[in-house]
């Protein structure tokens, strides 16, 4: 007799088959109730995202009283480390941990530096707010900095190393929708914890602020944790490199990867909107409450229509993209 988690995985499973371009990508060694699970850790991203990007940026520019500029500083650090993580992913591709893992610690490391980060960020914010309060004003500077380092910083690297053991537990054929699913999940997070925030959030004060933002610390241990558990097989017997012995050097890896093709030239075109999209979105928030008078809560859900965008756009151009379409031309037609 089927259990009831077991008839939803295969209700959500038919469903997907049809509809859906990541559905058959389950086997049995890898089914689709343990790739769901390992997607989980895109949840707490989402979340993190949703509220740098979705709520501090109208809080501390119209609650807080902190400077636009100020703020526009603050959320570009975590971007900073962004371009590490091609170097994370590296280092997790080549270590050798004698627990016998190479996801798992970047993982882990990554979700401590995330909890860390979003503990000190509301004490770290009231105090700016304060313009210093009763400590000098660079210590509010450097506390704010360092919450959004540690949240960025984690973010990328919990990102990276999930993101690798997806790809690492499934077949080569099913990377690709692999990370379409892993992706979709981000997605998802990010509508789901706008709509909780906006909830959250309505009749705004400082406590509730430091309550939302501590629960996110707390829902990220918990997601990740469950997320990557028994996912990473242990490979026993693994010994750290030895004294002289060569390491594989990132600069070899990246001499092989820009040498691939147009790996460049794609790189390039995906910074290019990153950056074009990113110079509406850290005004948009503060835009809807100083001259829309919008509430925080109804600036929040903005961020919740703009991933429910995202999701209908993710799967049309999914659904496309099977039919053979040319990419450049799908791409094309988006901008």
């Amino acid at each position: 007799m089927a259990s009831a988690s077991d008839r939803i995985v295969n209700v959500w499973r038919n469903v997907g088959s049809q509809y859906l371009p990541f559905a058959d990508v389950a086997t049995n060694d890898v089914p689709l109730s343990r790739l769901l699970r390992l997607s989980l850790f895109q949840l707490s991203v989402g979340m993190v995202q949703t509220l740098f990007v979705g709520t501090l940026n109208r809080v501390m520019i119209l609650e807080l009283g902190v400077p636009a500029s100020l703020v526009a500083i603050m959320l570009a650090i975590p971007l900073l480390v962004a371009p590490f993580r091609a170097l994370v992913g590296f280092k997790s591709d080549t270590h050798k941990s004698i627990l016998g893992w190479k996801r798992v610690p970047y993982l882990w490391l990554g979700t401590q530096m995330q909890f860390g980060g979003l503990a000190i960020m509301p004490f770290a914010l009231l105090v700016l707010s304060e313009g210093g309060g009763r400590a000098p004003l660079w210590v509010a500077y450097a506390g704010t900095g360092l919450a959004f380092l540690l949240v960025g910083a984690g973010a990328h690297t919990t990102q990276t190393a999930g993101l690798a053991l997806a790809t690492d537990i499934v077949d080569e054929d099913k990377r690709p929708r692999v990370i379409a699913l892993m992706y979709l999940m981000m997605l998802v997070g990010t509508l789901v914890s706008a709509l909780v925030l906006e909830r959250l959030l309505q009749g705004f004060t400082p406590f509730k602020l430091i309550q939302v933002i501590q629960g996110t610390a707390v829902f990220t241990v918990v997601c990740n944790a469950f997320s990557l558990w028994k996912q990473e097989v242990r490979v026993r017997g693994v010994v750290e490199y030895q004294k002289g012995e060569r390491r594989p050097m990132f600069r070899d890896a990246w001499r092989t990867f820009s040498e691939g093709g147009q790996a460049v030239r794609l790189l390039l075109a995906s910074g290019l909107g990153f950056f074009a999209f990113n110079l509406q979105d850290v005004l948009l928030e503060p835009y809807g409450g100083e001259i829309l008078k919008f509430t925080v809560a109804e600036t929040t859900a903005l961020t919740a229509i703009m991933a429910f965008g995202a999701v209908i756009a993710f799967a049309w151009s999914a659904n496309v993209m099977r039919a053979n379409t040319d990419p450049i031309k799908l791409a094309s037609h988006g901008a």
